[in-house]
């Protein structure tokens, strides 16, 4: 089989799974709003469209297990939940998507006999319908690890907050409202499940839930031990502020350390050469050139 045509085939189902897992993640709501402002009356085509989005949860939570579904959750939870993204339009959207990736490989194997096209085929299938987890992991580390980013200089100001007077929920809350990364976020998520009637330690076992940072949940931690045992939180508050910028010095010596590594390999493969070519080019052109016309 041709390199380049077995390529493109290889190639059609990832734009064709992205259109469809688009579609489907797109957020309604809002339409929905401005539908029902502009008609100010009851909107046919939105409920239908709520009722078949409806039907497509439905078949989803029917046809994945428990266990699936609370990993799911759990990497919903880590993404941050995004409003365009809730819980039952993934679980409607991965058997979509898997049916396409399974008519696609259901095409490939049906041109072709080569076995390696039927192994195309099953990592199609396998590829749509596992493109909602992927996404929603890869939106997930980015926001864990904007979360790390920020949490020193968040302890610092809760720190500077409480020294001057504020209470922890206080110093909470203005660092909830300057920020503006998902860190804040989270502070403020936290401070409203304490409105809502949740007790602080569950609050805060929350906060430490929705996050995969250590460093996050050994806060959390000892903020839960200095309120069950009385400690004052400011000392908490100076030591884990302290622990937090050592530990960023040291992910950033870490990080230093592993460059010359990371660089080594795109210097092998495209640097050096070029490198060689314009340095030893000339010289062997003329050698060639020599050995030529002395013969």
């Amino acid at each position: 089989m041709n390199p380049m045509l077995f390529l493109s085939l290889l190639l059609v189902p990832l734009p064709l799974s992205y259109l469809l897992w688009s579609f489907l993640s797109v957020d309604r709501k809002a339409q929905r709003a401005v539908r029902e402002l502009l008609a100010q009356g009851y909107d046919v085509a939105a409920v239908e469209e709520q009722r078949q989005t409806a039907v497509l949860e439905r078949i989803g939570y029917r046809l994945t297990p428990g266990s699936y579904v609370h990993k799911l959750d759990k990497l919903l939870s880590l993404a941050g939940r995004p409003p365009s993204l809730p819980l039952g339009r993934v679980l409607a959207a991965k058997p979509a998507l898997g049916l396409c990736g399974a008519l696609f490989g259901l095409f490939l194997a049906s041109n072709s006999s080569s076995g390696i096209i039927k192994l195309v085929g099953i990592f199609v299938v396998l590829l749509g319908y596992f493109i909602p987890d992927l996404m929603l992991y890869s939106k997930g580390k980015e926001r864990q690890k904007a979360m790390q980013l920020e949490l020193a200089n968040t302890m610092d100001q809760m720190l500077i907050s409480v020294e001057a007077g504020l209470g922890f929920e206080g110093a909470m809350a203005r660092a909830g409202e300057n920020g503006k990364g998902p860190l804040a976020e989270e502070l403020v998520r936290t401070l409203q499940d304490m409105q809502v009637g949740r007790s602080r330690r569950e609050s805060y076992l929350a906060l430490g839930e929705r996050t995969n940072v250590p460093e996050l949940r050994s806060f959390v931690q000892a903020v839960i031990q200095a309120d069950t045992y009385g400690i004052a939180i400011s000392r908490v508050l100076r030591v884990q502020a302290k622990v937090m910028r050592v530990k960023r010095r040291q992910r950033a010596e870490e990080k230093a350390m592993k460059l010359p590594v990371m660089v080594l390999f795109p210097l092998l493969l495209f640097i050096f050469p070029v490198l060689f070519i314009a340095i030893l080019g000339p010289a062997v052109i003329n050698a060639i050139s020599s050995f030529s016309g002395g013969g």
